[in-house]
């Protein structure tokens, strides 16, 4: 039987700085102290809030403090940490989603879609390269936020000879109140289209802008149920369980798949 532990924290952060937010995320991991999680997921640009100021916030990658604070809280609570850091790497700025294991191991991935309507695209480079992880038995894809909104980025692409790539998509994200609805709908839509979980954490609060962020964190089942569901505009820690047994169920069950379109990603392409 194999079940992942998946812990989203829903919270505020204090803008471009980093080691407030360290110690503010510190406090409210508390909350998890005694509790068993396998996963911890932190909104997108945890460190920051979705700063354009790549240039100044940006941190190198082999001396980023949020990279190793991130570390240290994934061996010190023995669970893989995951969330969103802008980082500077081989002379570009990358809006970075870093997955740090309690055995010391890091794991990136670099958004791809850039949302141009705030400038990220002239600030941060593109990412390349998706990215699938394994934990306690399940393959978890991961993405940032804008990502969301491209459905053939995150599509399943299974090699010949096996029926899925991942079991569950994983989204953080500052996601603004205004486009809330697009985000609910479409972390179920991409539950429903990969026979697959989502996990969508996204903060709340205002930033420097006076951007308001209403939330919405969710874990989506296969069937696009909502699991955990906190509409309110607060912050919240809750775990809820990925069970591969019941997705393997269903997907034999109801194997839509079978009749999936087989494609390629053609890299660069719009860009």
């Amino acid at each position: 039987m194999s079940k992942l532990r998946a812990s989203l924290v829903q919270c505020d952060l204090r803008w471009e700085d980093p080691q407030a937010n360290h110690q503010h995320l510190e406090t409210l991991l508390g909350e998890l102290d005694g509790h068993e999680t396998d996963l911890i997921v932190l909104p997108e640009m945890f460190a920051t809030g979705f700063t354009m100021n790549s240039r100044e916030m940006a941190q190198p990658m082999q001396e980023s403090l949020s990279v190793a604070w991130l570390s240290d809280q994934a061996q010190q609570r023995d669970c893989v940490m995951t969330g969103s850091v802008a980082i500077k790497d081989n002379g570009e700025y990358y809006n970075r989603m870093i997955w740090a294991t309690p055995d010391g191991d890091i794991v990136h991935y670099d958004k791809r879609h850039l949302f141009r309507m705030a400038g990220e695209h002239e600030r941060y480079g593109m990412g390349k390269e998706r990215c699938v992880v394994e934990l306690k038995g399940m393959k978890l894809l991961l993405s940032v936020c804008y990502d969301l909104r491209f459905p053939v980025w995150l599509r399943q692409q299974p090699t010949a000879d096996e029926a899925f790539e991942y079991d569950a998509l994983l989204c953080v994200a500052n996601w603004p109140a205004p486009r809330r609805q697009p985000w609910r709908t479409l972390l179920q839509a991409r539950a429903v289209e990969n026979l697959c979980y989502v996990i969508g954490v996204n903060r709340v609060g205002e930033d420097a802008k006076s951007m308001h962020y209403a939330g919405d964190s969710m874990l989506v089942d296969f069937k696009g149920d909502t699991m955990i569901d906190r509409a309110a505009d607060t912050g919240f820690i809750e775990t809820g369980t990925l069970d591969k047994d019941a997705l393997d169920t269903f997907r034999e069950k109801f194997p839509a798949w079978q009749d999936a379109d087989r494609f390629q990603l053609l890299p660069g392409v719009g860009h």
